[in-house]
This record gives structure tokens, sequence and C-alpha cells, in this order.
């Protein structure tokens, strides 16, 4: 594991500007602003008879309830009871079926929602309601990491990534870089905006996490400097370029630093080793159950790559 080398002297510390708590009706009140503002492909006419508020927030709900039945069984309540708990809990005026949520929200770039990720976790930072999961020097840790959403053989569309298998076949997936907020000990996790890996106009390589983590630290590194942020990651991440990129947003990271990626900074940890210079720190903890041994050992001012412009990090 390598982290940002020769930290800067820590600021002044400056408490955090507290505000109104955040409270459901306030995030809700939020999506709903956001959700009204998305751009609306139909053409005018009479087919007007649903907001775009109402299809977001009804497909919004869904992932409250885990039900795919949760949109009928509203339209139900609200013909026995004069009520619905779509309309008490989201806001919906008026709950479209599936398919009129599908022919609203599909022509709606996911890019136009990234901003009401950003924007509710800004206002909780700005409350000081995330003091619980500042660690590591006081900071905010950003961790990310991609997940695939979609896989097949048979179903693609021009924004798929591929893959050819064992038998020659064509296979077909999308996947997402998915940053959170986290910290040790904190149950709530909180998602940050995602960045989609497609394919990019005038690149003739496919399109990679790494380079959806590139754009996305890119449009929100501002934001993520400004809240005094770490950024977190797998081996994939802990490259000079990227590191760099990190560095100059103003922020730190902890990246994951495997042997067979990074050679020559193993190499220097070996010499140190032979001569027994690998500061090492031992101490035992009980769990409830069982005694356990954890082992620390740490350099300093190590390169991350050959070549005398080489990032030095501690690992």
């Amino acid at each position: 594991m390598v982290l940002r080398p020769k930290p800067e002297p820590k600021p002044e510390s400056k408490p955090e500007p507290t505000t109104q708590r955040f409270t459901a009706a306030t995030v809700v009140t939020r999506i709903r602003r956001a959700l009204d503002e998305l751009p609306d492909a139909r053409k005018g006419g009479n087919n007007q008879r649903y907001a775009m508020g109402d299809a977001g927030l009804s497909a919004f709900s869904v992932f409250f309830t885990q039900s795919p039945s949760f949109l009928d069984f509203q339209v139900r309540m609200q013909k026995a009871r004069g009520r619905n708990n779509a309309n008490a809990l989201f806001g919906v005026h008026k709950i479209p079926c599936t398919q009129q949520i599908c022919n609203l929200l599909d022509p709606v770039a996911p890019e136009q929602l990234a901003p009401v990720f950003m924007d509710l976790v800004d206002n909780l930072v700005a409350s000081g309601e995330l003091a619980a999961h500042r660690a590591l020097d006081d900071r905010l840790l950003v961790a990310l990491d991609g997940t695939e959403h979609h896989c097949s053989e048979a179903i693609h569309c021009p924004q798929c990534s591929t893959r050819t298998l064992g038998n020659g076949k064509t296979q077909y997936y999308h996947t997402a870089l998915t940053p959170v907020v986290l910290a040790p000990g904190q149950a709530t996790v909180l998602p940050l905006a995602p960045a989609f890996v497609v394919p990019q106009d005038g690149q003739a390589k496919q399109d990679c996490e790494l380079n959806a983590g590139t754009r996305w630290l890119q449009r929100w590194g501002g934001q993520l400097a400004a809240w005094r942020t770490t950024v977190l990651g797998d081996d994939l991440y802990c490259h000079q370029p990227f590191c760099e990129q990190v560095l100059a947003q103003g922020c730190d990271f902890v990246f994951v630093c495997l042997p067979g990626s990074h050679a020559l900074l193993y190499e220097w940890i070996a010499d140190f080793e032979r001569t027994a210079e690998v500061p090492t720190l031992v101490r035992t903890r009980w769990t409830g159950k069982q005694r356990l041994t954890d082992t620390y050992r740490w350099l300093n001012d190590l390169p991350l790559r050959d070549g005398e412009e080489a990032l030095h990090v501690g690992w």
C-alpha cells in the first residue's frame, strides 16, 4: 500500500459551519428539484399528463421498498383509500406506469443526475454531519471501485464494452466507477456521482475503469479538495500518472500496491529487508473471541517507478 509523500503542514483547523440538520424530507425535496429539471424529450401536445419529476421519484421510490410491484400497489391504495405512500413519502403527484416511466427517463443521460450526489454530500459536509467519517489526519475517505452492471452475449448497445471468451464468442458488458464516502467503524456509506465506462469520441481504444476514474477526478477534484479528501483505491489506480492527478487536485491518496505491478519499489523493500532496516510494529488485540496479532511494516521515500521523475511515496 502506498500513500501520498511529504504531507503538507496541516492548516489551522476551522470548525465546519453548522446548518440545519438534514432530514428525509430535505433530501427528497432536493432530489425532486433536480428531477423536475430533467430534460423532457416529449414533443408537446396532449401527452404531458405526467411530470418528469413524478416519473423520476416513482422510479426512485422502488429502491426503498425493494419491491417491483410497488407502484401498482400504490395505485390500488390510492383507489381504495384516497391516498398513497408514493405521494406521502416521495411527493409523487401522479403515478406513471412502468412503461411510461421508461418512456420518460430512458432518453435522459445519467450525467444529468450526477450533481445531486455531490450536492447532498456537500451539504452534509457543510453541516458537520460527516465529522464521524473523518479519519487519517481528519480527512474524508473516498474509495474508488468499479462494478459490472450488465453482461450478455446477445443483448448489447453502442455503449457496451466487449471481451472475447475462450470459445471465441463476444461478450458485451457495462461497467461503472462507483465512488463512495466511507470510514472505519462507520456503517453509513455515502454514494458519490458515478462515472460510466463508455466508448469515448475520437478514441480508438476501448474505454476502461482507470480512464473513467481520471475523468471523474478531473470533474469533481475541486470539490474533493474542499472536503479535504484522501482517495482510496486498489492496485489499478496505483500508477504515477493517476497519483499525480490526485495530488494536483489537492487530495491525498492511499492505494494498494502489489509486487507484480511495482517490481522496482519491491526491490527497494527487499534491499531494506536484507539489512533489517524495515521498521516494524507488532500489536495484539482481543476481539472477544480470539486474540489476534497485527504486524505493521513501513518505509518512506520510495520511488513508485523507475526514472528521475519517479514520485516518491510512503509504503
